[in-house]
């Protein structure tokens, strides 16, 4: 399996199927006497085996830096999935490979020893991930502090709330410095303040180039936030891709009703190949079963900076084009264009439309053009940066939006905060008996 496995993935899954034994024994038999008599009665003869399918056939490749969200309705298999990658569960066939350390937060409280304190949970769980205990005394108090247990951590985890216990969880898991970082919606118990913490937390994963697996429900931030997706139902793999085309799917199969999500069609994940997408492959095999088009494809959509290179990485005081080319069927008048610009992390930095400015496109639209979106000065602090290009109906009816991640990264050499850089400037007054001068200063 090695020799099939991708350098570039950080998790590779092969054919993986997973079964659970179901229970055999009449529960309400509750004596020792009652259980021998049965098990004499009916002699030695075995009892037909049956299993819980839990998944069935995954096959699915993980790059690394990626952030990959999976979704799926309650019992679909994310869960166990998560699991298995995590050496939990042993998978019934298939193989799992995983290249670096792995952190996990799976079940609230799962690895802590409820009779010890937090600090002694700390060291244990340190040493599981495979740190040693001069490198977890070494970051200690930093967990500590992250954490905001404060006395606490000297007290039995048992005594903790739900929110103590997850605060601790997700300081361990992301500050052993692990490669890989597996999220099982935990993150949903914190309160509103630890949550805008983990988050940052999370986004700085991410900028240093870490490997992060999410299982959620939240689909909106799956679409915001996830490079990648993958929608599991009755463990098979049903989707994988840009997750604003995963998580359509996945409504459209939900508005559909239950029984359309066990159809077959539905359940191919063999299809499918390496996550990422290819968008024009997509479109045809729609134009070969015969699904209708949509009036407008986006046929590229580019980053440029000033100089017309592609962008990819920027000064806060350098423009930015947006190049869209497009394609539009005879006579297409009702359109527009939006543009969304959000940070790491999914906070949208900036949107517009060309319906909100009452920009007057060409009426009707041209059957090929290319429609470019020009920022003088980004005016954006350190970070990295996707862009969306969505093209619609005044109404609201989408008929394309850009595909695969386009980003962008902002560099400078000051040490500024926050989401946008300011133009500014500084000057000192000198005031005295007689006059007053104005100095500009500069920086070095």
């Amino acid at each position: 399996m090695s020799e099939r496995a991708l350098p570039m993935d950080a998790i590779v899954i092969e054919n993986v199927t997973k079964h659970f034994r179901k229970s055999t024994v009449q529960r309400h038999h509750t004596t020792l006497k009652t259980e021998i008599v049965r098990w004499l009665r009916r002699g030695r003869r075995k009892l037909p085996q049956m299993f819980i399918q839990s998944l069935n056939g995954v096959t699915l490749r993980i790059p690394q830096g990626k952030t990959m969200g999976i979704i799926g309705r309650n019992g679909a298999g994310k869960s166990t999935l998560l699991k298995i990658i995590t050496g939990i569960y042993s998978p019934s066939s298939g193989t799992v490979q995983v290249n670096g350390r792995i952190s996990a937060l799976l079940d609230l409280g799962a690895g802590f020893h409820p009779d010890f304190s937090g600090r002694e949970n700390i060291l244990i769980n340190g040493i599981i991930l495979g740190m040693s205990r001069s490198e977890i005394r070494g970051r200690m108090q930093t967990i500590i502090d992250f954490s905001e247990l404060g006395d606490f951590i000297d007290e039995p985890v048992r005594t903790y709330s739900s929110g103590m216990y997850m605060r601790l969880a997700f300081s361990v898991a992301t500050f052993v410095d692990p490669d890989i970082l597996l999220v099982d919606e935990i993150l949903a118990v914190g309160d509103e303040h630890f949550s805008r913490k983990s988050k940052a937390k999370m986004a700085e994963f991410k900028k240093s180039g870490k490997t992060i697996v999410l299982v959620t429900h939240d689909l909106a931030t799956v679409e915001s936030w996830c490079d990648l997706a993958a929608w599991i139902d009755q463990g098979r793999i049903c989707a994988v891709g840009h997750p604003r085309e995963v998580v359509s799917q996945y409504r459209q199969a939900v508005e559909l009703g239950e029984a359309q999500l066990e159809q077959p069609a539905l359940t191919a994940p063999a299809t499918l190949g390496h996550p990422e997408l290819d968008a024009s492959a997509a479109a045809e095999s729609q134009e070969a079963n015969g699904v209708a088009t949509e009036p407008l494809e986006l046929k590229d959509v580019q980053l440029r900076d000033r100089a017309n290179r592609p962008a990819s990485t920027l000064g806060p005081s350098d423009s930015l084009d947006v190049l869209i080319d497009f394609e539009a069927t005879e006579g297409l008048s009702d359109i527009g264009f939006s543009i969304r610009i959000a940070r790491a992390d999914g906070v949208q930095v900036y949107a517009t439309s060309t319906f909100n400015e009452s920009i007057q496109l060409p009426n009707p639209l041209p059957r090929l053009g290319t429609l470019r979106f020009s920022i003088e000065r980004l005016g954006l602090v350190d970070d990295t940066y996707s862009v969306e290009v969505v093209a619609h109906t005044e109404s609201g009816h989408e008929y394309d939006s850009s595909k695969g991640v386009l980003s962008f990264s902002i560099v400078s050499n000051t040490q500024e905060t926050g989401m946008v850089r300011l133009l500014h400037r500084w000057s000192i007054e000198s005031r005295n008996d007689a006059a007053s001068d104005i100095h500009p200063l500069t920086g070095s």
